[in-house]
């Protein structure tokens, strides 16, 4: 689900027809829902600018609307404290990206953990033939030696049945996941292995969340870097970010 498909644009005057309702939640509803029958409503709920009304979806995108459904906007709303703007938008949309990663188990993902308890993570939503992917994974065992456990998870760039996908199939169906993220970063053919993996489910939450591009970093607080970031950059911002 692209929302910025949906809308094609940054600001939507809705038609008169639209049908309105006392309530906004329903007005709202009934808006979004003639644009997109299944686009993912989590909640609606008044915004801190009075008479915008924010709507969240699922995987963390938000959404502006009027109390009546007939306006909907799409993009960031600041707030001004003293000298500083302080972007509303971005903070709420860090909140429901972290709440989407942290929902994934560890257990479905492929893991570099520092020798000593790590003091912060970053999830990273990787491609094996990402030239980039490739030179962060290279600083992995810097990036532990930081403290930083790396979580990988999967978004093969150029779709499901490429390449990329199958090769990252093969590395979570591996029976050494580590081992088979090393080969595959280091340009390897990896054995072809199939099993029960969640590669197509991380793919769909990465695009869900905004995933374009990869590698794609997460930290620990839903805030999403795109591409590339030297180790000591990295390290810096994920326990700033923990």
């Amino acid at each position: 689900m692209s929302v910025i498909r949906v809308l094609g644009g940054a600001v939507l005057g809705l038609a008169a027809s639209v049908a309105f309702a006392a309530d906004p939640d329903q007005a709202i509803r009934a808006t979004l829902t003639k644009l997109q029958p299944d686009m993912p409503i989590e909640a609606i709920a008044e915004s801190p600018m009075t008479g915008l009304y924010q709507v969240h979806l699922k995987g963390g995108r938000l959404l502006y609307a009027s109390a009546d459904g007939q306006f909907l906007m799409q993009g960031n709303l600041y707030q001004f404290k003293g000298d500083d703007a302080v972007n509303l938008t971005r903070q709420a949309e860090s909140k429901g990206v972290a709440k989407e990663i942290n929902s994934i188990p560890t257990s479905e993902m492929v893991v570099f953990s520092p020798k000593e308890p790590a003091k912060a993570h970053i999830t990273v939503f990787t491609d094996t033939d990402c030239g980039y992917c490739q030179k962060l994974h290279s600083e992995v065992p810097e990036l532990n030696r930081r403290g930083i456990e790396v979580r990988y998870v999967a978004f093969p760039r150029q779709g499901l049945g490429s390449h990329g996908y199958n090769s990252l199939v093969s590395v979570w169906c591996a029976k050494d996941r580590q081992a088979a993220m090393n080969q595959a970063k280091s340009r390897q053919e990896l054995p072809a292995a199939t099993c029960d993996n969640p590669v197509a489910k991380q793919y769909e939450l990465g695009q869900m969340i905004g995933v374009n591009g990869t590698p794609a970093i997460v930290m620990g607080n839903g805030e999403l870097i795109p591409g590339y970031q030297p180790a000591p950059e990295l390290a810096k911002a994920a326990l700033e970010a923990k």
